[in-house]
């Protein structure tokens, strides 16, 4: 008995944390001024044309994968959020725009969005804040052309850190969602 118990709270519990699908914009803040830690964009989109290569994986008109290409915006991967914020910043705009047209153009393509937060606040709460980082992330992709088949988001909280210390440098780095590719 105990443990049919035990059973239904976690099954509650884990309802409670799952997340609803909702048709609102994902939240994008309008910063102009100052930059976030970590590499920003530059604003530059890509020149060539993308056309499917035998196993699957874009290349731009000069027969390069722009995913591995240092000097195309999709090298770029990672989004960088306030302390306690699941905000996308508009300096990141270009960015996500850029992986939403590649993913809009290769309907085969598949990303990951991984959420991670920095050590501070307990192991739920910056698995839930993780979560939110990833959602509104792959509603702003949605958004701008992705599809919802080509885009899975998992949160990692405090886990996968970037970079490891307990200074504001640090954590700063930690918070940040991550765009991985499948197969890479």
């Amino acid at each position: 008995m105990r443990k049919w118990i035990v059973a239904a709270f976690v099954i509650a519990a884990l309802a409670g944390c799952s997340t609803t699908p909702t048709q609102d914009a994902a939240p994008v803040e309008d910063r102009t001024a100052g930059a976030a830690a970590g590499t920003g964009t530059s604003g530059t989109t890509t020149t060539g044309t993308s056309t499917a290569g035998v196993s699957g994986t874009a290349t731009t008109a000069a027969g390069r994968n722009p995913l591995k290409d240092p000097a195309s915006p999709l090298s770029k991967r990672s989004v960088y959020f306030d302390y306690d914020q699941f905000v996308v910043k508009d300096e990141y705009r270009s960015l996500v725009e850029s992986h939403a047209k590649y993913l809009q153009a290769n309907r085969n393509a598949k990303v990951a969005v991984q959420g991670n937060t920095d050590e501070r606040g307990t192991r739920e709460y910056n698995i839930a804040l993780g979560q939110k980082r990833a959602d509104a992330l792959k509603k702003l992709m949605l958004l701008l052309g992705a599809t919802e088949a080509q885009i899975e988001t998992v949160s990692f909280g405090k886990e996968k850190p970037r970079r490891e210390g307990h200074d504001e440098t640090s954590w700063a780095e930690n918070r940040r969602d991550d765009i991985v590719y499948a197969g890479e």
